[in-house]
């Protein structure tokens, strides 16, 4: 492969990203053990890559709050006692076939949030070229967290929850009144 674009800002596999996304991880981890709150929100297709679900279980146990949007493959375990009791995964299951990949961290009250081209697996973060890229306006951050990651944990009419026993199953919720594409879609024909 090449070389990665001098870029202080643009994360590029299979040079930065993975490395970069560790860091992030860690940031969190350093805030709650510094008494803040550590959070991370992540939406993407398929999570195997061993070394990001390691560091998502010690971001667990540290305390930070992390919640996984996954439309397809997660290797990771959630809910399991003293591992990843802080670590809840979700897909949903609707109309639509979403490629979606977007990384928020909460960094100590500076949030960061990347839109990004590559899943969390070996192949895309260290044997692909894959770019991340920071949103740094505030109104656009503003909708993608808003659209693209809170509407989709506020699901609970297509939304399916995985448990630790790596079985999905769907959160029911009586009269469950959210289903995240179909607000998006009313908020588009506006």
């Amino acid at each position: 492969m090449g070389r990665p674009l001098p870029s202080k800002q643009i994360l590029h596999a299979p040079f930065t990203l993975h490395d970069t996304l560790m860091r992030l991880i860690d940031h969190e981890i350093a805030h709650v053990k510094a008494g803040k709150k550590g959070r991370i929100i992540m939406k993407f297709n398929a999570l195997t890559e061993c070394k990001i679900i390691n560091k998502l279980y010690e971001a667990s146990i540290a305390g930070v709050q992390i919640d996984l949007i996954v439309r397809s493959i997660c290797c990771l375990r959630p809910q399991v006692v003293g591992l990843s009791e802080n670590i809840r995964v979700r897909s949903i299951v609707g109309r639509f076939l979403e490629h979606t990949r977007v990384y928020y961290f909460a960094n100590g009250g500076e949030e960061r949030l990347y839109c990004s081209s590559a899943d969390l697996m070996d192949r895309n973060l260290l044997h692909r070229v894959e770019v991340a890229f920071p949103i740094l306006d505030k109104k656009i951050f503003k909708k993608i967290y808003e659209d693209g990651l809170m509407n989709y944990l506020k699901d609970d009419v297509q939304a399916w929850e995985l448990l630790g026993d790596g079985k999905w199953q769907p959160l029911l919720v009586s009269g469950g009144t959210h289903d995240a594409q179909k607000t998006l879609l009313e908020k588009i024909t506006l």
